[in-house]
């Protein structure tokens, strides 16, 4: 069934991308058998606590989407809560290669607090994720996106960017951060984008960020401007029962709950928020 879903989701996709009048994007690289690895990963028992979430996450479906296979170097940016790295260290841990990357500690918006944060959470990752797979600390690694190693420029196959754009906007360093990012990639290399969306006509100070919510055609035109293409677009984490035009923002609604009691019930009714998936190239 959920390969199915999978298929159908693809389909969705390519029928999603927006028209622009150009010509259409070109086909994502595929992720042919990898399915059934993710699946594998999904199903570890290791991932017993984070399971509750794959219902509105779909780990296994937006990874066959990104065509993340297991022998690659995956970078996953802002790794704060490792829901994703506990996964994609299970998946990726016997033949690829995850590694960690945190924010440039030196953008204006970060106070000591925040820097310390991010040199802590650099330090430990590696063992974290080696802790919680049982693979060798040394299949996984974390730098931040300051003073980039030269050997590590042209060497990743993706980098992933789960739910924290809008944050890169507010804290105005998302058009720093992804230039490192495409240095970071190979020539063909890919970012995977999953996004809280914004609904299409949503004033300009609701879908700033600030709300968490991004309109989607703003996601791609901010990609395009910093060296990317739309490969595709996909409806795997769409929630059509999120309006997205909450008192909170999108931290209304699960997980975080921001009102409480208040409504808990409705809120948790409607679940998680409604996301854009979207998959870039690096252009040349």
């Amino acid at each position: 069934m959920r390969r199915f879903l999978l298929s159908l989701a693809t389909g969705i996709g390519l029928l999603a991308a927006p028209a622009s009048g150009k010509p259409a994007p070109r086909p994502a690289a595929t992720c042919s058998g990898c399915e059934a690895l993710l699946e594998l990963a999904a199903a570890n028992p290791k991932r017993e606590k984070d399971r509750a979430r794959d219902a509105a996450r779909h780990p296994v479906e937006t990874m066959a989407f990104f065509g993340v296979r297991p022998d690659m170097k995956v970078g996953e940016y802002a790794p704060g809560g490792e829901w994703y790295s506990r996964f994609l260290g299970l998946y990726l841990g016997k033949q690829g290669k995850l590694v960690g990357l945190f924010f440039n500690p030196d953008a204006p918006a970060y106070d000591a607090k925040m820097r310390s944060g991010i040199a802590a959470g650099v330090a430990k990752y590696p063992q974290d994720v080696a802790g919680f797979t049982g693979f060798p600390a040394a299949n996984f690694s974390a730098m931040t996106l300051k003073d980039v190693p030269a050997d590590q420029k042209g060497t990743f196959d993706r980098i992933l960017i789960p739910r924290m754009l809008h944050n890169m906007l507010q804290w105005n360093n998302a058009d720093s951060e992804l230039r490192t990012m495409r240095e970071l990639l190979k020539p063909d290399g890919m970012i995977g984008i999953e996004q809280h969306r914004a609904k299409a006509d949503a004033p300009f100070a609701y879908a700033d960020g600030s709300n968490g919510y991004l309109r989607q055609v703003d996601v791609i035109r901010l990609m395009e401007l910093n060296g990317f293409e739309l490969v595709r677009a996909s409806e795997i984490n769409a929630n059509p029962k999120d309006s997205a035009n909450w008192p909170e923002g999108v931290w209304t609604l699960p997980p975080t709950l921001a009102l409480k009691d208040q409504d808990r019930a409705k809120y948790q009714a409607i679940g998680e928020s409604d996301r854009m998936t979207l998959l870039f190239r690096k252009r040349p």
